[in-house]
């Protein structure tokens, strides 16, 4: 079986503080040793050409000296004096003055070493061309001048005729131990400079970062519990963002231990008061002593209801409960709709009966959706049920379902006109045990659930519900319902999906697939 190579390691996390001090290190060093290196390079430069303004200059007047003493005529007649500056000349730039004449013979070397010997060389010819050379040699520290010598300087230069080349030979150690001297001050600025910035750095980043590290002691007082907490850290622009972040979170926590704690105190409360009332009639029934049989019947019957109605409560915060879970799974399929609507007023035409209620489905185009006809069919239910129970209309009351849709959605309305949902009210009917009129509920035998589960039914099929009314004209539900229901799933689901392909393949691989 072929062996994968090992994922690489996740690198550990950073610390602000030390990238912080490294970018501040970089931006004011890289600076620095750019400009140093660029003022050593122009200062090598400058002695270099100063270097050689002054040898080309050297060389200019020796190469007029010999010219007008006619040096090159008279070599068994040299001028002791002349020899000795070019001696002294060389000498004092570390270097070497040869005179070469018309034959390429060398008849004056300051070293007295090379007389009489031939030097050919490139820029002894350009010379003899009336060329005047300098060439440097970098590796060894030495540069070469070459300068014709010519028969006379009383006729124009065009007619001068070059008798001999001046090779003026002079050694650069000088100015590369100067430049060496140069580099070694500037080096130890730079150390100095360098730990100075660390210095700096070190500081920049602790003033930096301490906003950063009051926002994490404020988040620490929030991680303990204490959801009260306000984070307030206005330093930057990203610190303010998640100060306000961190205090819209911490709002909606509060709002949610709230409503939790709303809850379970509503969830109590509605439990009770069944099991109160069931207690009532049988502490009546007990201290009855001799009551008729109608007075039990009467009684057990309102028990029976009373028990009916905790059955109910329980189960529907039964089914919130399974749909609050992240699992919870739809068995969806192709379902027509206008047939499930179909059936669902089938169900509540004798409630809208005895309630004088007319119920119509109203069916704009066929529509087919993926869904999970059980769990729509309950939300769809509940709103026509409601619209029923609170209609209040005894002559001319109505629920309407009206089906329709688009390429993409089907949407499914109910409309009454019953008593009507005041505005302050709209946007808390679908919370769990929210009532509009808490006495009706009772008298209706609603749980102040139904809503919710519908709104939590709806979400599951990735939909929406919208609610329009008017206190006096009645309600109208909106719902909107994709007809093809698109799978989503969270970045750990991915990851775990992934990881499941990948341990098929490895399976397959094993298996020799």
């Amino acid at each position: 079986m072929p062996q994968h190579p090992p994922f690489p390691k996740k690198l550990p996390p950073l610390r602000l503080k030390n990238v912080l001090i490294v970018l501040l290190l970089l931006v004011g060093l890289l600076p620095l040793c750019l400009s140093g290196l660029v003022a050593t390079n122009s200062f090598r430069q400058s002695l270099l050409d100063t270097h050689k303004a002054e040898v080309q200059e050297r060389s200019g007047i020796l190469s007029t000296k010999l010219t007008r003493t006619g040096y090159l005529h008279n070599q068994d007649k040299k001028d002791n004096s002349l020899n000795s500056e070019l001696e002294i000349i060389a000498q004092s730039y570390h270097g070497r003055i040869l005179v070469v004449d018309q034959n390429y013979r060398i008849i004056e070397d300051s070293f007295h070493l090379a007389e009489g010997r031939y030097h050919i060389a490139p820029e002894v010819i350009r010379s003899f061309r009336g060329e005047n050379a300098t060439n440097y040699n970098a590796d060894k520290y030495y540069m070469v001048q070459t300068t014709p010598i010519y028969d006379s300087l009383d006729v124009k230069a065009e007619d001068r005729v070059v008798e001999g080349v001046l090779l003026f030979i002079s050694s650069t150690e000088l100015q590369r131990t100067e430049l060496q001297g140069v580099g070694e001050t500037l080096r130890i600025f730079t150390v100095a400079v360098g730990l100075l910035l660390a210095l700096i750095s070190v500081i920049l980043a602790s003033l930096i970062l301490r906003p950063f590290a009051e926002l994490r002691a404020a988040l620490r007082k929030v991680s303990v519990g204490n959801l009260n907490e306000t984070v307030e850290q206005n330093s930057y622009l990203v610190t303010a963002q998640i100060s306000e972040d961190v205090n819209a979170t911490l709002r909606k926590l509060r709002a949610l231990n709230e409503s939790r704690q709303e809850f379970v105190s509503n969830v109590s409360h509605e439990l009770k008061t069944p099991i109160t009332s069931m207690r009532v009639l049988a502490d009546s029934l007990i201290s009855a002593g001799d009551a008729p049989l109608e007075l039990y019947k009467e009684f057990m019957t309102d028990i029976s209801k009373e028990i009916d109605r905790e059955a109910k409560i329980i189960d529907d915060l039964l089914s919130l409960v399974r749909m609050d879970r992240s699992g919870t799974v739809l068995n969806r399929k192709e379902t027509d709709m206008h047939e499930m609507l179909e059936q669902i007023l089938k169900r509540l035409r004798p409630l809208a009966k005895v309630n004088q209620i007319e119920l119509t489905l109203h069916t704009v185009r066929e529509v087919t959706a993926e869904v999970d006809e059980v769990k729509l069919s309950l939300a769809i239910m509940n709103l026509v049920e409601n619209g029923i129970k609170y209609n209040g209309n005894q002559k001319d009351g109505y629920v309407q379902v009206t089906l329709d849709a688009d390429h993409q959605f089907c949407y499914i309305r109910v409309e009454d006109n019953g008593i009507g949902i005041p505005e302050d009210q709209q946007e808390l009917v679908f919370e769990r045990f929210h009532r509009v009129d808490k006495a009706r509920s009772r008298e209706t035998g609603g749980t102040g659930l139904g809503l919710a589960i519908t709104k939590e039914i709806i979400l599951l099929h990735q939909g929406m519900i919208r609610l329009t009314s008017e206190v006096g004209k009645g309600s109208t539900f909106l719902v909107r319902i994709p007809l093809k229901y698109i799978e989503s799933s969270t970045p750990a689901q991915a990851a775990s999906q992934k990881k499941s392909r990948r341990e098929r393949g490895k399976r397959g691989e094993a298996r020799g697939e």
